[in-house]
């Protein structure tokens, strides 16, 4: 989307953890000289309310950004809002307390979000004797040995006396200068956990890039609002730049037509418009802490911190028992409202009151549908979509055959993929593709060739049974099929063999090439003196005993046994009893009726407008419809008859009457 990024190299994001009145704020203010707490009530109460951000410039050019975290209990939530895009964790624990609850909290927090880099901080080491900093260390060291931070080191300081914060300053300078830049692939994606207005400049909103590239002048989305907004200026760890990338700290100068602060609030995501898909049903692994007190019962209402944003979810089990404490399982999650997600995204459940965490993990779909529906299917899917890389997933949800394939459009979203990654992705796994542009569907080779083989053979067999008949209708053919295929599978599938010639189809029927049904030749002159009177009807042919009154020395019996063939030949339908259409105008009549019906507000056709429109009798307008419905073309509701089918699918189209 942007040029090269501007900003400075291995740019790396601290974030801080830890119990109310550890010394968090005073540690970044020891390390910055940046005074985190910026809200007059934060400074009066002396805690830290809401999320604070201070820089530090690094002797190579790099820079360290820091996230100043509330750690009140009631607070936890704000806290969430700033883990997003964190590179390193910073956990504070006071020595003359130890761990307190916070502390397990917030310890349980940086595990589930999967945070691997990280250190202790041992804070008011000038207030206790070397024997209680040995004891708390040791509590530390025991608290961390079941989780990610299992071997960060524990470094003790004194932000009075000033003891270890050089030690600690000159940590951390190491740490950001062995970080490598995070890899920015993907479209633009920032969550933004904070919006203000300042003047002269207007909307701002500020996060950490969770992945790709934004550039001045770009136009992203606010989403899951759907509202298009221009980047008009933006800092990268406050300083001016003019693009920013995944793993920097942005401010964002927003610009739209009548846009307002109100528009945008902490939990919304700034994105490019192809990943703009808000979503309220995620699928996904949620791992139980050890330390709750009873398993996971299904729909369990729970608070859902992703990215920034804090909803209400119900969570729904998809794999029969209950979620043992320390467990893991594939949940659904039932959200009251939209939100934007993506696969990879981790996340952060905590119970109903919002009074403590419960558990966390990783998105896995985020278009998920109902839980209810082919769970033994979901789940292998769920599986598969479980793969590290999007070309291992691919190759396992292709493997499974889907029905209907696989959506390659949404996939694509799911993982976050640009033009160049989903080409090399496809290049990787062999793969067919039916259908075009969004409509494009992805199968498994084998399963294409199983399924035109079994369609091929189907007809053979049709054909040696039935010589006279011209075949099978593709909803005969459908049907015949074991296992039968989704409709929309058998539909481009059909398509496909219809252009590449494998398939012939004539009129409604579809036959092996080279297949033919021939009149005998006194059935041939028959048909030659009625075949004008058709012709010249078209659309509005004559009706049978119209016919027979024309000519008296036509026989109803001959004439029926000639137009019945006809009809098994592909040639004619039988429209009530009175009726018989070439394939031809019947093919044209149903494309009349699908476009008639795309036009109607309820995308319904009308028996009426029909017949206005197409100027036929109400004699052959009402059993024309009948016909519709009886082969499935059409679906009577109470609107009117729905359209179920292409025309051109279910008969061919015009030219192939």
């Amino acid at each position: 989307m942007a040029a090269a990024s501007t900003s400075l190299a291995s740019r790396v994001i601290i974030g801080t953890a830890g119990h109310i009145d550890h010394g968090k704020t005073s540690l970044v203010r020891a390390l910055t000289g940046v005074d985190g707490d910026r809200l007059a009530e934060e400074k009066a109460r002396g805690i830290t309310i809401d999320l604070g951000f201070a820089f530090q410039a690094r002797p190579d050019g790099g820079v360290l950004g820091f996230v100043d975290v509330p750690g009140h209990e009631k607070l936890v939530r704000n806290m969430l809002a700033g883990a997003t895009g964190i590179d390193y964790a910073l956990l504070v624990v006071a020595a003359d307390d130890g761990p307190m609850p916070q502390t397990r909290e917030h310890l349980a927090i940086i595990d589930l979000l999967g945070l691997r880099a990280g250190a202790v901080v041992l804070t008011k080491c000038d207030l206790v004797p070397a024997a209680r900093v040995a004891d708390a260390t040791a509590e530390v060291r025991a608290l961390l040995a079941a989780t990610t931070l299992a071997d960060a080191p524990v470094l003790p300081v004194s932000c009075v006396s000033g003891q270890g914060i050089e030690a600690l300053r000159a940590h951390l300078l190491a740490v950001g200068a062995g970080a490598s830049s995070r890899s920015s692939e993907g479209h633009f994606r920032l969550a933004v956990d904070r919006c203000f207005t300042l003047a002269g400049i207007g909307t701002v909103v500020t996060g950490t890039a969770v992945s790709g590239r934004v550039a001045v002048g770009d136009t992203v989305w606010v989403s899951p609002r759907g509202l298009p907004v221009r980047v008009r200026g933006l800092r990268v760890q406050n300083s001016q730049a003019t693009s920013g990338a995944a793993g920097d700290r942005l401010a964002l100068n927003l610009a739209a037509p009548g846009l307002e602060k109100s528009d945008i609030a902490r939990g919304d995501w700034i994105v490019e418009p192809a990943v703009h898909a808000p979503t309220r049903r995620l699928d996904v692994r949620l791992r139980l802490l050890p330390g709750e007190a009873k398993a996971l019962a299904h729909w369990t209402p729970v608070h859902l911190h992703l990215g920034a944003s804090d909803v209400g979810a119900r969570v729904a089990l998809l794999e029969g028992e209950p979620l043992a404490p320390g467990g893991s399982a594939r949940v659904q999650l039932e959200l009251e409202r939209e939100i934007g997600a993506l696969h990879g995204d981790r996340f952060i459940v905590r119970d109903q009151s919002a009074t403590r965490t419960m558990g966390g993990g990783t998105v896995l779909d985020p278009f998920a549908p109902p839980s209810r529906r082919h769970r033994a299917a979901r789940l292998a899917a769920l599986a598969a979509s479980e793969q590290a890389t999007p070309a291992a997933a691919l190759a396992a949800l292709l493997a499974l055959e889907p029905a209907s394939g696989l959506d390659l459009e949404r996939f694509c979203v799911v993982w976050n993929l640009l033009p160049a990654a989903r080409a090399a992705v496809l290049a990787a796994v062999p793969h067919r593709v039916l259908g075009e542009a969004v409509a494009a569907r992805a199968f498994a080779p084998p399963q294409l060739e199983r399924l035109t083989q079994a369609l091929r053979d189907t007809l053979e067999a049709h054909h040696r049974a039935r010589p006279d008949s011209p075949g099978l209708t593709p909803e005969q053919a459908q049907q015949q099929l074991v296992p039968r295929p989704a409709a929309t599978l058998f539909a481009l599938l059909l398509r496909e063999a219809l252009a590449a010639g494998t398939l012939q189809r004539r009129g409604p029927y579809v036959m092996r090439p080279g297949h033919e049904v021939a009149l005998l030749p006194a059935e041939q002159k028959l048909w030659e003196r009625l075949r004008p009177w058709l012709d010249e009807g078209g659309t509005h042919p004559p009706r049978l005993s119209d016919m027979l009154a024309r000519d008296r020395t036509l026989h109803r019996e001959q004439l029926m046994r000639l137009l019945n063939k006809l009809v098994r030949m592909g040639r004619l339908y039988a429209i009530g009893a009175e009726y018989f259409v070439q394939a031809r105008h019947v093919a044209a009549l149903a494309e009349r009726a699908e476009q008639l019906a795309g036009d109607d507000p309820h995308r319904r056709l009308n028996v009426k407008t029909l017949r206005e429109a197409t100027g036929m009798s109400r004699h052959l307008s009402v059993p024309l419809v009948e016909f519709f419905d009886e082969v499935g073309f059409t679906r009577r509701d109470a609107e009117g008859r729905k359209i179920r089918r292409r025309a051109r699918d279910m008969f061919g189209g015009p030219a192939h009457g």
